[in-house]
């Protein structure tokens, strides 16, 4: 449903965005992931037919971008960071003129219309003023302007930007049930969000991709060893040695009540610790296994971007300082 080649923005001496390639079929929710300025909301707004790229090429629901922009919107939504908002017009009446502007039949609108507002849940306020509604409201219904023609593809930039923890959640909800078979693409700089809302990730950051898959597929291309965390109700002295002796463990420590141990990869170290305390009747409270978090992979990986950057630049040195 969209694939981007390549694509590249430049404004004069500064790239925006640089070579990004990824694609997303028909029901995947993508999380598009990096902090502020990392190039997210430009290449949102190069899918979406708002800017044009410098370089590269895009195809969403099977029509090029930049050669056939206005079926590629018809077959979008699009939320961008504010969301777009005539404030002093009535919610329903605001989401016929979008129904009417995206080209939907007069037959076609009411329905339409009635079928946004459920979805987003705008019921309570549907004849008020959208300059009258609160925050969370106005991204309801900013996204109820993304959905109201039913497209193919949604495209939300920061949709839980400024919203409080509650509306977040209530957000969070909305999106889910709005994906079905649409293709979704969801940007952020929450790892939260991301983590509960997508199947996949792209991590961007500096204008490049560092990384583009599910999230447990690149949890597992960094974890070079399998952790172990253990409460036990009899804390005996020699805990520690026993656990250290068990086949491939590598380090134990001891954080408050919890051991930590890290083990070589698929040594079945969490087993291994189980039976040895149990069997040693020393009161086996917890023994869980410990996945790197979404923070965990991202910090990771833009720390290796972030030192492939620098090694590349101090190449560069002495053959400029030569010239």
């Amino acid at each position: 449903m969209i694939e981007a080649e390549s694509l590249s923005k430049r404004y004069g001496h500064l790239m925006a965005v640089e070579d990004v390639s990824f694609k997303a079929e028909r029901g995947d929710v993508l999380g598009f992931l990096g902090p502020n300025g990392a190039g997210k909301t430009t290449t949102m707004r190069i899918l979406t037919g708002f800017m044009p790229a410098t370089d590269g090429r895009a195809v969403v629901a099977g029509y090029d971008v930049f050669e056939r922009p206005r079926e590629v919107k018809r077959r979008i939504g699009y939320l961008p960071e504010r969301p777009p908002l005539y404030k002093d017009m009535v919610v329903r009446k605001f989401l016929e003129f979008v129904a009417e502007l995206k080209g939907l039949d007069r037959s076609q609108r009411s329905a339409s219309v009635a079928k946004a507002i459920d979805s987003c849940g705008l019921e309570e306020v549907a004849d008020r003023l959208a300059g009258h509604l609160s925050k969370g409201f106005q991204q309801r219904l900013g996204i109820a302007q993304a959905v109201v023609h039913d497209p193919e593809v949604l495209i939300l930039d920061e949709p839980t930007i400024g919203l409080d923890p509650r509306q977040i959640v209530e957000m969070r909800d909305m999106i889910r049930s709005l994906a079905g078979d649409r293709t979704v693409i969801l940007s952020s700089h929450i790892l939260a969000e991301i983590s509960q809302i997508c199947s996949r990730v792209v991590i961007i950051h500096r204008g490049k991709i560092v990384a583009h898959d599910s999230i447990d597929v690149l949890r597992k291309s960094i974890q070079s060893a399998e952790r172990v965390k253990l409460r036990v109700r009899n804390d005996d002295p020699s805990l520690a040695e026993a656990l250290k002796v068990l086949p491939g463990v590598k380090s134990v420590t001891k954080e408050g009540e919890e051991w930590l141990i890290e083990a070589e990869p698929d040594s079945g170290a969490a087993e291994a610790v189980a039976k040895m305390v149990l069997d040693k009747g020393w009161g086996l409270e917890e023994v869980a296994r410990v996945q790197l978090s979404l923070e965990d992979v991202f910090l990771h990986l833009v720390d290796k971007a972030e030192a492939g950057s620098a090694k590349a630049i101090a190449a560069e040195k002495p053959a400029e300082e030569g010239q």
